[in-house]
């Protein structure tokens, strides 16, 4: 037990602290605040609280837990929004009301809800159990499986495994450790701050599918991968994180709301719980964790909240689940960082971060990735990071910092954005180090075509971009024809298929094969044009052809009727531009003939 001696903010420091460990969580003062200690000095001890440290004085006592931040894992966790540290705030509401009470202590998991426990039929009395065995399972919600898996620490033989209703605290099982007796219950605790171990890491061979077809098509994220969303303010990192929350194929996702606005965090809260999963059409809080941190929250609480939502995200992961997490925004934390290394007075790098924000993030975007678990389970993490830089500068550190990082970097352009063109990812700045990793896997599942398809969408785009730079100087119509072809094809692919609506049922996700359907079409046009203009077909004649506002309608049309309407706008496509090819052929003949008779 020691006592207050300086406080600085959401800095405290103790005296008298000797016997405390770096990172024991401790409580602070009389109305015992959470707070972490992260650097010792002798017997003094300083602490980063994670509550509002006003009305605190020196002399209080600060008393350690002898344990490390940590959060609670077991059946529950599915469905809950939590603070930065783990405290769930439904039940702190109505605790304390509207706002986080001081020193309010509230169980993260409910200590009362009775669960039934189906043991592994493989385990008999006697059987040898490690780290990372799974004991059995409880059927959380009526999709998702929650393995109860025996806990760190804890190795040697099955001596009880019980079957029946237990609360999380309840012993359902019993193992013989040297000797001793060990009592196993369903709930668990992990440090926050260093990774849960694994087997082996390996490479991921198969994409994360989004359904936002400028993701999906030109810049893939690979399960267990890395990607990095920066963008000025109000460029669209949040829509890009909902959509990605919403409509990625994971099995469970973990979606950190770190330093954001209040209001932000408020439309998230109001919305998830009553939006349907698409895939399952249960409710997506079926299959979704939610860490919130708000802007005028503890500063010192942003810094864990990441950790938390990914220590998580790898207690799922370890059970064979694919999750995602999806980060907004990582400038945030370091902002955070750097408030905590300027109170520590610590030497500061560059704009003030300190010289470790680097190594934070590097070993931050590790924790992700496809491995094998210590029970054998394949599960993996995929990480997307928003970035907020100040003033949209991507040359500022944490920018940087990321960018060394993560394999996929979609750049999100703020005049994209007033344009109403979402997802706002410029198609000319942004790339992915995953294409040719996932490339057998396009051909195996959505086909050699899409593949080549794709290739040829990316050449297109950035000679549509050259072109529009030499319009600028000398007017389009300086353009030879087929030049000015492409102008028309790109502006298609941009607007009726890289912008989507997040407000439309059908366009809000777009599956691997509609896409596929959808850029044959549009590459179909491509080619047909360019050959109508080598026939001396004008290119005014081609862009008031009707397809064209068929092909524009195609993202609206159902997933079910897809496939008959594509057939149908194909062979449209084609009637179209044998009959302007005929027409403009009869009319040489007829030309041709006025001259013959004089």
């Amino acid at each position: 037990m020691g006592e207050i001696k300086r406080i600085s903010g959401p800095l405290v420091i103790a005296k008298e602290m000797l016997g405390s460990s770096m990172y024991d969580v401790v409580k602070v003062g009389t109305a015992k605040l959470v707070g972490e200690i992260i650097q010792l000095r002798g017997s003094d001890a300083v602490i980063q609280v994670y509550e509002d440290t006003t009305g605190i004085r020196p002399g209080e006592p600060v008393e350690s837990t002898g344990q490390p931040l940590s959060v609670e894992l077991g059946p529950g966790l599915l469905g809950m929004i939590y603070d930065g540290i783990q405290r769930p705030l439904e039940l702190i509401e109505k605790k304390s009301g509207s706002f986080i009470g001081k020193g309010i202590d509230v169980p993260s998991l409910d200590r009362k809800k009775k669960w039934s426990f189906v043991p592994e039929k493989s385990l008999k009395k006697g059987a040898a159990v490690a780290p990372g065995t799974v004991l059995g399972y409880v059927q959380e919600t009526e999709l998702m499986k929650h393995y109860i898996m025996v806990p760190y620490g804890v190795e040697g033989s099955i001596t009880i495994l019980k079957h029946g209703q237990f609360t999380i605290e309840d012993k359902i099982a019993e193992v013989e450790q040297n000797g001793k007796k060990v009592a196993i219950t369903m709930l668990q605790k992990r440090s926050v701050r260093y990774p849960s171990a694994v087997k082996r890491k390996f490479k991921s061979e198969d994409p994360l599918i989004t359904g936002q077809r400028v993701i999906d098509t030109l810049f893939p994220v690979a399960k267990g991968g890395t990607a990095a969303v920066p963008g000025p303010f109000g460029a669209g990192k949040t829509i890009i994180s909902h959509q990605l929350a919403k409509y990625s194929d994971s099995d469970i996702v973990v979606y950190i709301g770190c330093g954001e606005r209040g209001n932000e965090m408020t439309d998230i809260l109001a919305e998830f719980p009553h939006l349907t999963d698409p895939k399952t059409g249960k409710p997506l809080m079926e299959r979704t964790v939610l860490v919130a941190n708000t802007s005028n929250m503890p500063v010192a609480a942003r810094e864990a909240s990441i950790y938390t939502g990914i220590t998580i995200a790898e207690y799922f992961r370890d059970m064979g689940y694919n999750i995602s997490i999806m980060a907004d925004s990582t400038s945030r934390w370091a902002e955070a960082m750097r408030e905590i290394s300027a109170r520590l007075e610590e030497m500061p790098g560059e704009e003030g971060y300190p010289a470790y924000l680097s190594k934070r993030l590097a070993e931050y975007y590790e924790r992700s990735g496809k491995v094998e678990s210590l029970n054998g389970a394949k599960g993996s993490i995929t990480l997307v990071g928003a970035v907020s830089p100040p003033g949209g500068d991507l040359s500022e550190p944490v920018t940087q910092g990321t960018l060394r990082v993560v394999k996929t970097f979609w750049s999100l352009d703020a005049s994209l954005a007033s344009a109403r063109h979402f997802p706002s990812i410029n198609w000319l700045n942004s790339y992915s180090l995953y294409l040719d990793t996932l490339e057998p896997w396009y051909q195996k599942n959505v086909g050699e075509e899409f593949v080549k398809g794709k290739a040829e969408t990316m050449k297109l785009l950035q000679r549509e971009a050259e072109l529009k730079d030499i319009v600028q100087l000398v007017g389009e119509d300086a353009l030879p024809e087929s030049e000015r072809v492409l102008l028309i094809v790109g502006r298609m692919i941009r607007e009726d298929y890289l912008r989507q609506s997040a407000f439309d049922d059908v366009d809000a996700f777009t599956s691997m094969k509609k896409q596929a359907g959808m850029l044959n079409i549009m590459l179909m046009f491509s080619r047909l044009a360019s050959d109508a203009v080598r026939n001396e077909i004008s290119v005014e004649r081609i862009s008031s052809m009707k397809i064209r506002s068929e092909i524009s309608r195609m993202k609206g049309i159902k997933e079910s009727e897809f496939e008959q309407a594509s057939k149908k706008i194909a062979a449209n496509m084609s009637l179209e531009f044998r009959q302007i090819m005929k027409q403009e052929s009869s009319a040489g003949e007829g030309a041709a003939e006025k001259v013959k008779n004089g």
